[in-house]
């Protein structure tokens, strides 16, 4: 008994600490600010496109040279590059995700990406535009040759062929390409950059070698050649060095955009869309409001059909909730407008547990036991029933995870890890709590105290 009475007073004063740490004003923050009433404005947490504002962005992946079963993983490859490419940039949390060609989209790859806290339009644009393309093309053997026309002093028109070599795109792009390094030449010392490509790029680039020994094989890099070198012998070790006229300082920064990741395919942006903090800072107060009505509401219910244990739930609820608040700041958890309904619904998940309890400690109550055996006996038999539902909306959680969206995705996370701390709340903190305050004895104001509804 007295054991339970400490842990009771540790975990309470642990909700309290945890309640200051998450609660507690920014210091950092401007006394200017507007919207001053903003509970998220005030604390540290992570947020989302939807409530911190930012910038949306659409493009459009060219695919037309892609063959149409590599489409997908070329944009996954996509996807992923650009995805590195702005978390170089600092950006918060971004969300980049490929949009199938399908009725609804017109047939149309494209590449959709948000940017949280990123309102210049221009800046997030050229995150994504400095990342390069790039492509390695052969020699054509087409054998007509392009001409040109130029007219004489005496009017004459005169054809003049083009001998500048005419390129054709491989299926060797920067897709494959492992790793760029800044590699300066023994003998001139000029820098160049040496480029190691992945076991599918080795492949490619060995063929394409051995096909060409003798011929030119440009390297384009955002549509422009860069190095136009001449295979002397077949590489089969995927291996190329870009040289040309670099500066140590342009060598480097090629080298930090290639392992940035060289796209896949060529993009094309389409639309952009700023949010705007306004819109973000609603969805905020609404979420909020919607959270401490939630919990008034269930406080009272509790307080009022089950008395005292009601009570104790309502505490251990708050603690709950300082705990799960707590995890999104550390962690951090990016909250979205879907995350923080998925937070709400797991504080009505965490006090269905306690209505099993407490439903289950008054029937034992009624079969004549102590209030003592009551609670213990009460709480072993809800356990069961607690933890397989639990356990169902925590599959349900990771299915969603996997399977959905960003947004169904933030919900889904908010959701799995409310039910796994509720759980904690509703079996540990509930029991500790209830089992201290027996010492009150078996009088019928306690066995009042320890009923519910409209029982005596």
């Amino acid at each position: 008994m007295i054991k339970n009475r400490i842990l009771a007073v540790l975990i309470l004063l642990l909700g309290v600490g945890v309640a200051f740490f998450v609660f507690k004003t920014e210091p950092k923050l401007n006394k200017n600010f507007e919207n001053q009433s903003s509970f998220f404005k005030h604390n540290p947490f992570r947020l989302g496109l939807d409530l911190s504002g930012g910038t949306h962005l659409i493009y459009k992946a060219d695919v037309s040279q892609i063959p149409a079963g590599q489409v997908s993983d070329s944009m996954n490859a996509l996807r992923d590059v650009i995805e590195r490419r702005v978390n170089l940039f600092g950006v918060s949390e971004p969300v980049v995700q490929v949009q199938e060609g399908g009725f609804g989209s017109g047939g149309e790859e494209k590449l959709i990406v948000d940017l949280p806290g990123v309102t210049d339009v221009s800046k997030a644009v050229a995150m994504i535009g400095q990342t390069p393309l790039l492509e390695f093309k052969t020699e054509s053997s087409a054998t007509s040759t392009p001409q040109t026309a130029t007219v004489g002093a005496d009017g004459k028109v005169t054809l003049n062929a083009d001998m500048g070599p005419q390129y054709v795109t491989t299926q060797l792009t920067g897709r494959y390409l492992k790793k760029a390094t800044l590699v300066f030449d023994p003998n001139t010392r000029e820098p160049t950059v040496s480029l190691q490509f992945d076991d599918t790029g080795t492949a490619l680039f060995d063929q394409i070698t051995k096909d060409n020994v003798g011929k030119i094989v440009a390297i384009y890099l955002d549509g422009a050649p860069i190095s136009t070198p001449v295979v002397r012998e077949e590489i089969p070790n995927g291996q190329a060095i870009i040289s040309g006229s670099f500066t140590p300082t342009e060598a480097k920064q090629l080298v930090g955009r290639l392992n940035s990741g060289a796209l896949p395919v060529p993009i094309t942006l389409l639309s952009t869309q700023t949010i705007g903090a306004t819109l973000g800072d609603n969805a905020v107060n609404s979420g909020v409001k919607a959270s401490i009505i939630g919990f008034l509401i269930i406080a009272l219910f509790l307080i009022l059909w089950y008395r005292l244990p009601g009570l104790i739930a309502v505490l251990a609820l708050g603690i709950y909730i300082s705990i799960i608040l707590a995890l999104f700041k550390l962690l951090p958890v990016t909250l979205t407008a879907a995350g923080i309904a998925g937070f709400i619904i797991s504080i009505g998940i965490a006090v269905d547990a306690n209505v099993l309890i407490f439903e289950r400690v008054k029937e034992e109550m009624r079969s004549g036991r102590t209030v003592l055996d009551a609670v213990s006996t009460g709480f072993s038999r809800a356990w069961f029933s607690i933890r397989d539902s639990n356990i169902s909306s925590i599959i349900t959680a990771i299915i969603l995870f996997w399977f959905g969206t960003s947004l169904i995705q933030g919900f889904a996370l908010t959701l799995g890890m409310g039910v796994l701390v509720s759980m904690l709340s509703a079996i540990t903190i509930t029991r500790i709590f209830l089992s201290s305050i027996n010492f009150l004895g078996e009088s019928k104001i306690v066995r009042f105290l320890f009923s519910s509804g409209i029982s005596k």
